[in-house]
């Protein structure tokens, strides 16, 4: 066999060893797994025909195994929304606007915050301005009064705890399981409340972003409190010295990352505290496993982007949600604010800690999952939920609020 014909054969097999591990990679990143229709279920959302969209305004609740849901129609009403799995029942306990007694300049636009549960079975979130009127016309009465702290039970109804901040939406909300205690953050000004309901006592620590609010704040297991400085540093209210605590560095991101993706924050949280874990998905597209420490800023680990696609900018998508199942493994919907890493179609991905492999399970037309939120929300049967909306004519912004219900391990409708 002469030297060019070797070369030849060489080169060919070279050529068909590219395509193959080409194709492969294609099949890992749009594999289809043992995932169908009936590990997924769509549940509407009953007696509010103008209902427009869900936020972040979803959390469990394990005193009762419920999921509670906000429902808004963008503009002045807000419905509360329970779940219960066992009975396959989407129930409105009432609208906000009337169970708050709200005055007409007391109005309110959406639910923002995520819904968090103390251990009495009483949930806990946060109002939000959520329009035009709040952006552009801050004070009362022209515009917005401020965004109240709420407590909810299923026995007690509904309880207005009052304004946190004047003129300032609460973005989002969370508790320290063991005291009760409520964290907040405000928009426009990113002032970081610590709220005690049981004595009313609110402080203001002071504002700790900049022009841009990051959405997102989430606890450890002792009750300490984790957002994001206006350089994208982890701060914690550690509740052992009742002071913010900064991380020295940033978090991870891209190199190349415009600003306006680096010093946003985090869109999402789910805990493994099995494993001493807190995952986390950043505006700029990045996975990180953070390991939360009593006192003090524990380490952090870049696990990656979201999804690598090779198409488009890997710090381009959008992940507004976050959810880990029973085996460990986490599940997120890529997608909305028109950034998609599939063109007009929204993806389930799987990640496994263990192998670092991110798998897409599922694709929506935008048509049928525009977006979706929800940070771990998970039921005691393994059922992973998210708050989402679709556009049916996939124009402009008139979209419909569902939840989606999902288990990554088994079929919930036979």
């Amino acid at each position: 066999m002469n030297f060019r014909f070797t070369h030849l054969l060489y080169m060919a097999a070279c050529w068909l060893s590219g395509l193959l591990m080409l194709a492969a990679s294609e099949t890992t990143l749009a594999q289809k797994s043992a995932i169908t229709g009936k590990n997924v279920v769509f549940i509407e959302y009953p007696d509010f025909p103008d209902a427009h969209s869900t936020w972040g305004s979803i959390g469990y609740n394990a005193a009762s195994n419920t999921v509670h849901i906000g429902v808004t129609n963008h503009a002045n009403n807000i419905g509360l929304y329970t779940f219960d799995p066992a009975k396959n029942v989407m129930k409105l306990n009432g609208f906000i606007r009337d169970m708050a007694n709200l005055r007409p300049y007391q109005w309110q636009g959406k639910i923002h915050s995520k819904i968090v549960a103390a251990p009495d079975g009483s949930i806990f979130f946060s109002t939000d301005g959520g329009e035009s009127r709040e952006e552009y016309l801050m004070e009362h009465p022209q515009g917005y009064a401020g965004g109240f702290f709420m407590k909810w039970n299923a026995n007690t109804g509904l309880q207005n705890l009052g304004i946190g901040m004047q003129y300032e939406s609460i973005k989002d909300v969370d508790i320290d399981p063991k005291t009760g205690m409520l964290y907040g953050i405000t928009y426009p000004q990113a002032h970081f409340l610590v709220y005690n309901p049981a004595k009313n006592q609110m402080r203001d620590l002071g504002r700790l972003a900049s022009s841009h609010v990051p959405r997102v704040l989430f606890t450890d297991w002792w009750g300490n409190c984790y957002y994001v400085d206006w350089r994208q540093r982890l701060v914690k209210y550690e509740k052992s010295s009742d002071s913010l605590v900064f991380a020295r560095e940033s978090l991870p991101a891209f190199p190349g990352t415009p600003g306006s993706k680096i010093i946003t924050g985090i869109t999402a949280f789910a805990k493994d505290e099995a494993r001493g874990i807190i995952y986390l998905i950043t505006y700029g597209a990045k996975l990180i496993a953070f390991y939360p420490e009593k006192d003090g800023i524990g380490k952090v680990k870049d696990l990656g982007g979201v999804i690598e696609t090779g198409h488009s900018e890997a710090w381009g998508p959008y992940v507004p949600n976050l959810n880990i199942g029973k085996n460990g493994k986490l599940y997120y919907i890529i997608g909305g604010h028109d950034n998609y890493v599939v063109k007009d179609k929204t993806v389930l991905v799987e990640f496994d800690p263990a192998t670092e492999k991110k798998t897409i399970l599922q694709e929506y037309p935008i048509t049928a999952v525009t977006e979706a939120t929800g940070c771990d929300v998970r039921d005691k049967d393994g059922n992973l939920y998210f708050a989402a909306r679709r556009n049916p004519t996939g124009q402009g912004d008139a979209t419909r609020p569902f939840m989606i219900q999902f288990n990554p391990e088994k079929e919930i409708r036979k």
